[in-house]
């Protein structure tokens, strides 16, 4: 119960950012959107239809055609959001914010379009329209949902070029893709982490002490070297960024020799750090 409650409130704060998104930065400036969105936007700019109903009704339809390729959860999520998202397109079609600076507008449009979508996205609800779309590519093709929405809301933003023009376009564009990153380090990057990969003539010694004084587990993996066929332990270790430092002096001290390999990982879930969200 409590979850689902944290889930709510994500929802509608993701709706109302969104919401803020096009009505203080895309509308006042005449950009376009991506989506849905987008077509109700270039419906706005043409007969001055209200963004918050032609955006209920397009999603409304979206959803009976595509309920079925979301899961119940999902479902419920993203009616919720739909109905929130259209409810604050209206509340705040007339606010507007002190900015003349059309670049800084574009730019801060997509950070709260990519703030907005994805909270609402992180819980487990789309905001139906190209989500559903992207939904599909995702499940079909393995698109990243992030990059299958960039795909359908670049589509409907090259078909307003000839309501907005090129100018405003390329900065719709812009807008757009610095949305997708923000939206996709809201869905994956709260709990960035680094993936450590050591192969080293002493791994017994370094997997001691990783153990010992950084109270992390160590994954061992059985490989060779493939000139001299020569057989070597692999050291697979998943840690904070701060604690980076600490595993370069005991490695240092250990093997100065060895080889290490570090990358970011997302989202990592079990013993000593996030435990898997229920649905």
């Amino acid at each position: 119960m409590k979850k689902r409650i944290i889930d709510l409130l994500f929802i509608i704060a993701g709706s109302f950012i969104f919401a803020l998104a096009v009505n203080l930065f895309v509308i006042p400036n005449d950009l376009g959107e991506g989506g849905v969105t987008g077509l109700t936007i270039i419906a706005y700019y043409l007969f001055e239809w209200s963004p918050g109903l032609v955006n209920l009704i397009l999603n409304s339809l979206l959803l009976v055609v595509g309920y079925k390729f979301l899961s119940k959860n999902t479902t419920i999520y993203t009616i919720i959001a739909v109905l929130f998202n259209s409810l604050f397109l209206h509340i705040t079609s007339d606010w507007r914010i002190a900015s003349d600076e059309i670049i800084v507008n574009a730019i801060f449009g997509g950070v709260f379009a990519g703030v907005g979508i994805g909270l609402i996205i992180r819980v487990g609800g789309t905001t139906a329209g190209s989500t559903i779309l992207a939904s599909m590519t995702h499940k079909y093709l393995g698109w990243s949902i992030s990059y299958g929405l960039l795909f359908f809301d670049l589509i409907v933003a090259f078909s307003s070029y000839f309501i907005i023009g090129a100018e405003k376009l390329m900065l719709t564009i812009l807008m757009l893709y610095i949305g997708t990153k923000v939206m996709e380090f809201i869905i994956e990057g709260f709990n960035t982490r680094k993936a450590v990969t050591i192969i080293s003539k002493n791994p017994d010694k370094i997997a001691q002490q990783v153990n010992e004084i950084m109270d992390r587990g160590v994954t061992v993996y059985s490989g060779h070297g493939y000139y001299s066929k020569e057989k070597k332990d692999i050291l697979y270790i998943v840690i904070s960024s701060p604690e980076v430092v600490r595993l370069k002096k005991i490695v240092k001290v250990a093997d100065p020799d060895a080889f290490v390999a570090i990358h970011d990982v997302r989202d990592v879930f079990g013993e000593g750090f996030r435990e898997i969200a229920k649905s």
